[in-house]
C-alpha cells in the first residue's frame, strides 16, 4: 500500500506537466490575450507594447518555458480584473467551494444511503418503485431549475433562508440541497444495486442462519461491502462539486471557484482561468488517490500491485 501511494504521488508530476501543456495551448487557441485585455479603441502601438510586456512576441517554445518556470514559483500571472496575482485570488475561493462540496455530500449521503438500503430490502415493492422513480426524476431535473424552485419556495414564499450569498449556516442550506439532491439521486440507485448484490451472497445467508438480528446483518456485514462501489461515484461527484458547480454557485451567488471561473470567462481573465484549471486538476488527482486508499480501508482484500 505504501509503495502504491508513493508511486501514485510520483505519477502526479508527469500528469501536472501534461496539464501545463493543455492550459498553455488553451490560452493560445481561445484568442489573442492582448485583444481581450485591451479595449477596441487601443492603437496598434498599444497592442505591441503590451504584447512585448507579456512576452507574446517570443517563439512558442520560449513562451512555454517561461510559463512553466513561472508555474514552479506559483506565478500564474496577474488578473487584469482584480489587479493582483491570480493564484491568491483562486486560493481565497477554495474554502467556500470545499464548504459547499462537503455540505452537499453530507446531504447526498443522508438521503441516498437510507433510501438505497430501504429500496433494496423492499425489492419490487411499492416503496422500491417509488424510490426508484424519485431517483430517476431527481437525476433528470437540472440543478439550476432545482435551485430556482428552492429559492422561490423556501426563500421568497416561506422566508426561511436567505436568497443568496455566503454567511451563516442558513446561507448554506439551499445550495447544498440543490447539489446534494442531484447527487443523491444517482447514489441511491448505485447503493440499491450494490446492496442487492451483497445481500444475496453466501456470507449474508450464513450470518442470518446464526440468528443475528437483521439490523446487525445489514449494518455490519452488508453495508461495508456495499459501499465499496459507492466510493467510486462519491469520489467522482466530489471532484465535480469542487470544480464543476458553476451554475449552482452562480444561481446563489456563492463566492466559490465556480462563480469565480464564470466571471473570469465572461471578462476573458486568462490568468484566473489558468490558475483555477491547474488547482482543480491537482484536486482531482488527490481525490482519486484518496479514493483508492478508502478502497483499501473498506476492504483489506484489495491488493495494489507495486
Amino acid at each position: 500500500m505504501a509503495k502504491y501511494i508513493v508511486r501514485s504521488l510520483l505519477q502526479i508530476v508527469p500528469v501536472l506537466f501534461i496539464i501545463t501543456m493543455i492550459v498553455f495551448i488553451l490560452v493560445h487557441v481561445t484568442g489573442d490575450p492582448v485583444a481581450m485585455m485591451l479595449p477596441d479603441t487601443a492603437t496598434a502601438e498599444d497592442r505591441q507594447v503590451l504584447r512585448v510586456a507579456l512576452g507574446l512576441d517570443q517563439p512558442l517554445y520560449v513562451q512555454y518555458s517561461i510559463f512553466v518556470s513561472n508555474l514552479l514559483r506559483g506565478d500564474f500571472g496577474d488578473s487584469f480584473r482584480y489587479g493582483q496575482a491570480a493564484l491568491p485570488i483562486v486560493m481565497e475561493r477554495l474554502p467556500a467551494s470545499f464548504e459547499l462540496a462537503a455540505a452537499s455530500m453530507v446531504v447526498a449521503c443522508c438521503i441516498s444511503i437510507p433510501l438505497g438500503i430501504w429500496s433494496a430490502v423492499k425489492r419490487n415493492s411499492f416503496m422500491d418503485l417509488l424510490i426508484s422513480g424519485i431517483s430517476v426524476l431527481g437525476k433528470a431535473m437540472p440543478n439550476f431549475w432545482v435551485g430556482i424552485m428552492l429559492i422561490l419556495l423556501i426563500s421568497v414564499k416561506l422566508e426561511w433562508t436567505p436568497v443568496s450569498g455566503r454567511g451563516g449556516f442558513s446561507h448554506l442550506i439551499l445550495p447544498a440541497l440543490t447539489l446534494g439532491t442531484g447527487i443523491a439521486a444517482e447514489m441511491t440507485r448505485m447503493i440499491r444495486s450494490s446492496f442487492l448484490e451483497i445481500i444475496g451472497q453466501d456470507y449474508i445467508r450464513t450470518a442470518r442462519s446464526k440468528g443475528l438480528r437483521e439490523m446487525v446483518v445489514l449494518g455490519k456485514h452488508a453495508l461495508r461491502n456495499a459501499l465499496i462501489p459507492v466510493v467510486t461515484i462519491s469520489g467522482l461527484q466530489l471532484t465535480n462539486l469542487v470544480s464543476g458547480s458553476l451554475v449552482t454557485e452562480t444561481v446563489f451567488s456563492w463566492p466559490g471557484m465556480g462563480l469565480l471561473i464564470v466571471q473570469a470567462i465572461n471578462t476573458h481573465d486568462m490568468a484566473i482561468i489558468q490558475a483555477a484549471v491547474f488547482i482543480i486538476a491537482f484536486i482531482v488527482i488527490l481525490i482519486n488517490l484518496l479514493t483508492d486508499i478508502v478502497y483499501k480501508l473498506l476492504d483489506p482484500r484489495i491488493k495494489y500491485s507495486s
